[in-house]
């Protein structure tokens, strides 16, 4: 696989896992204001942004276990790095919104 192809690939990851993270901190300032509906609508379109970027990364270990060999780049390392922090930021929303939903929202809704 050529450095250009890895790159795309790359920016594909960040980009839908960048809009996984901007979904889940919306769907965590609905909870905040006690907008719970909100807050799973976003949820649930921040999960199709992380698996459409999952689907990206999981397509690159399939080719490397084929034997296609990657190309390492500072894009390449910070896509992954991107898809683990919006996949721990997610977990981490989730959570808090349980506890929003438990002890109430911040503007008493």
């Amino acid at each position: 696989m050529n450095e250009e192809t890895t790159e795309m690939i790359a920016f594909q990851i960040i980009s839908n896992v960048g809009m996984a993270k901007s979904c889940v901190m919306e769907a965590l300032y609905a909870a905040k204001d006690g907008d719970f509906k909100l807050a799973e609508e976003k949820l649930q379109e921040s999960k199709q942004f992380f698996v459409e970027g999952h689907k990206v990364h999981a397509s690159l270990i399939q080719k490397e276990a084929a034997g296609d060999r990657l190309e390492l780049s500072m894009i390449f390392m910070h896509a992954e790095d991107q898809l683990m922090s919006a996949e721990t930021i997610s977990e981490l929303v989730k959570e808090m919104i349980d506890m929003y939903k438990t002890f109430g929202s911040t503007t008493g809704k």
